[in-house]
């Protein structure tokens, strides 16, 4: 007995004009649709069905003839990015979806985008006002979701790869010099968020991840091997901050601290003790180290405008950005001969290729170092031992 079709799975007939039609079911934003394939003979169309059956159970089950750009982008993003990225990512993501790319090329059918479609969409972001920066951005997640389809076999090949994106300009680094720096945490001395800068300074911790510390990731007990554990970062979701899971796998790790950072935190802790106690009730403790008057997490941008920029004029520092502190913190190890593999697992680099591209330039020359090496490996024993 003939094994009755499951639902979807396809069947096939003779059609009268003598060829052999194969029919199957595909789930479109509008509901399931019947959809069919041709072939002179009956292998032929059952060659077809066995083909789109087994996209289907690889994944792919769309209306990949009629989709267009805004349907696909729209099932890559819920089916395929959401879950496997932070939440963070897939917001700014999502965004640039919405905004930029669907209004654009959302009403192209995927199959007819091509390099030209793309191309033009650059050069209208970028006459619009937008920085190479953001349009750079929406070349990446074009390019990874059409690079999907590829494999997804809707469409034959990745056009975005055609297209010269536009190369967004290097942020400037302006880290502080040896005696800035001084300045700086002297300036600090009795604020507020005097631990903070001391932690920037001296651990290279990125903003999201000192914001994001709690009292339970310090070990204090000894100060001269006083430790901080970096395990979240505080994340923008939906408009709104919160903790979040950190950059990378590297991002976690244990970082032992200076005399002076153990120093500041204790004073810290007694600090906001002070305030705890002052407040009451009205203070929600949610373990954070660096909270706002009322224990919440501290908005990134209140602390660069109301805290930082202060600091800076106090200081009689140029304006710098918040991560030029972690950059302060790199260029004095380099430039002290600390080996850059100690540097990318102190600043939590996911490679140490990272770190030698960042500061390559702040880094000592090697090339005397290397000649002299090379003499003293080559001298005779007798006139290597004098």
């Amino acid at each position: 007995m003939a094994r009755k079709r499951g639902n979807g799975e396809g069947s096939i007939t003779k059609r009268k004009d003598g060829r052999w039609m194969a029919r199957y079911t595909v789930h479109t934003a509008k509901g399931p649709k019947r959809r069919h394939v041709y072939g002179k003979t009956r292998k032929e169309a059952a060659d077809k069905l066995a083909k789109v059956l087994s996209d289907r159970i690889e994944g792919i089950d769309y209306d990949d003839e009629n989709m267009t750009v805004r349907e696909y982008l729209d099932a890559w993003l819920k089916g395929t990015v959401r879950g496997s990225v932070r939440r963070s990512t897939y917001d700014r993501d999502a965004n640039l979806i919405r905004n930029h790319l669907s209004p654009v090329l959302g009403r192209i059918k995927l199959k007819k985008l091509s390099a030209a479609h793309v191309q033009h969409f650059y050069r209208d972001r970028l006459d619009s006002g937008l920085s190479a920066s953001t349009v750079h951005k929406m070349h990446a997640i074009l390019h990874k979701a059409l690079a999907r389809a590829v494999v997804w076999h809707m469409v034959p090949r990745n056009v975005a790869e055609a297209v010269e994106p536009p190369r967004p300009a290097p942020k400037e680094m302006r880290p502080l010099s040896p005696a800035e720096a001084r300045r700086l945490l002297d300036a600090a001395g009795g604020e507020r968020f005097e631990a903070l800068y001391v932690l920037a300074v001296t651990t290279g911790m990125r903003q999201g991840e000192l914001l994001a510390l709690k009292w339970s990731d310090l070990d204090l007990e000894d100060p001269e091997n006083a430790t901080v554990s970096v395990g979240r970062t505080l994340t923008r979701i939906g408009g709104r901050v919160a903790l979040g899971e950190p950059k990378t796998k590297k991002s976690r790790r244990s970082i032992r601290l200076t005399p002076r950072a153990a120093g500041a935190l204790k004073a810290h802790l007694e600090r906001q003790l002070r305030e705890i106690e002052v407040l009451g009730d009205r203070y929600q403790d949610q373990g954070l180290l660096f909270a706002t008057d009322t224990g919440g997490p501290i908005n990134p941008s209140n602390l660069r405008k109301r805290s930082l920029a202060p600091l800076l004029r106090k200081a009689r520092l140029p304006h710098i950005r918040f991560h030029d502190l972690r950059h302060t913190c790199a260029t004095l190890l380099l430039t002290q001969g600390t080996h850059p593999k100690f540097v990318q697992e102190l600043l939590g680099h996911a490679t140490i290729a990272i770190t030698l591209d960042t500061y390559s330039h702040v880094m000592p020359s090697m090339g005397d170092q290397t000649a002299r090496a090379m003499h003293h490996a080559l001298l005779p024993v007798e006139d290597a031992i004098t």
